[in-house]
């Protein structure tokens, strides 16, 4: 919990609910009220003994930043309650680490390292693809690419009218029908590796997250979680962050 006062629009986006702008429009429209008040400007700050409700509903009000690394399994969602009743990352984590935010996504059938957070202006900051975080893959396709192919990649490449920016391939192994690259990216659109390769003709059949803003999955086991000391160089890059929003 946090123990200087602070504005409120900072302390609702730090608790996940949306952006600090997004909280300053939910306060001009009436929709927030601090200890029974509705307010109408964000010009307020407040502290821990203040209860606030967006939308009627409290927030949580988080001090310290935490950031967890998981190994993602596969045939799990990158969601917090899925439509279909399939089995969610939160189901395979639990609840013992309180309630957590996940950085970025991986889909259904991608596994590695997933960043999760218990601060929502961090998990806002870390997805952001102009601080230029650098993801990192091990992904088997059929087929090999060629060096025409990497080359595209390296250059950027247009896929029904989504632009995707400069995407690094190496090709580490070759196998009489498949291929396994390692891929770096910085951008992180949905489903971007399997969009870019299936666009020259390269189908996914295994993609391993592996890294992520110099995070490292290394040998954590499959659907284990533990946290980790959020890096200096990481932390400094958020505090000028939030001095632009």
């Amino acid at each position: 919990m946090f123990k200087e006062k602070q504005r409120i629009a900072k302390v609702i986006a730090s608790s996940g609910l949306c952006s600090r702008r997004e909280a300053e429009r939910k306060i001009i429209d009436g929709m927030v009220s601090v200890n029974g008040e509705i307010i109408s400007s964000p010009a307020l700050d407040v502290d821990n003994n203040d209860i606030i409700l967006v939308d009627g509903k409290e927030i949580l009000k988080q001090d310290e930043i935490k950031l967890f690394i998981y190994h993602k399994p596969v045939g799990v969602i990158t969601t917090s309650n899925d439509e279909k009743n399939r089995k969610t990352i939160f189901d395979d984590i639990g609840d013992i680490y309180g309630r957590l935010l996940f950085i970025g996504r991986l889909d259904l059938n991608s596994e590695g390292l997933l960043l999760l957070t218990n601060n929502g202006e961090f998990k806002r900051f870390m997805e952001n693809p102009k601080n230029h975080f650098e993801r990192i893959y091990k992904v088997r396709v059929r087929g090999c690419p060629s060096n025409d192919d990497i080359l595209k990649l390296k250059n950027g490449i247009n896929v029904d009218g989504v632009q995707y920016k400069s995407i690094d391939v190496k090709i580490d192994k070759k196998m009489s029908s498949n291929s396994w690259l390692t891929i770096k990216l910085c951008e992180g659109k949905n489903r971007e590796i399997r969009k870019v390769m299936q666009a020259l003709g390269y189908q996914v059949n295994k993609l391993i997250r592996i890294s992520y803003a110099g995070l490292e999955l290394r040998n954590l086991p499959v659907s284990s979680i533990y946290q980790v000391k959020i890096p200096k160089t990481i932390l400094e890059k958020f505090e000028k962050y939030k001095k632009q929003i």
